[in-house]
């Protein structure tokens, strides 16, 4: 049963399972702002990122690159390939554990 528990979480509940050691610059960047505010009125990246590492206030895409689950979703979901990803540095990023 105890397997069965971890099985039917949602993803709001595993999300807590998941750690971070965030480097102190972004492995993630908005090549263009301009693109996001004229070309996608939906903001897609605000929607398909499990993480929710994007957020649209006002005129800017901001990034928060430390929550980041590192799934690359953001690298090919981008229609307009404005998303720059890249592993973060040695030693950073997502940290998985199970329990």
């Amino acid at each position: 049963m105890e397997g069965d528990e971890i099985m039917s979480k949602n993803i709001e509940d595993k999300q807590y399972l998941v750690r971070f050691k965030a480097a102190k610059e972004s492995h993630l960047t908005v090549m263009d702002h301009d693109v996001c505010m004229t070309k996608c009125p939906d903001k897609i990246c605000t929607i398909f990122c499990p993480a929710e590492v994007y957020k649209w206030e006002n005129i800017r895409m901001h990034v928060g690159y430390e929550g980041c689950h590192e799934c690359g979703s953001c690298r090919i979901g981008c229609p307009h390939q404005n998303i720059k990803w890249e592993y973060p540095q040695g030693g950073h990023g997502v940290v998985f554990r199970l329990a």
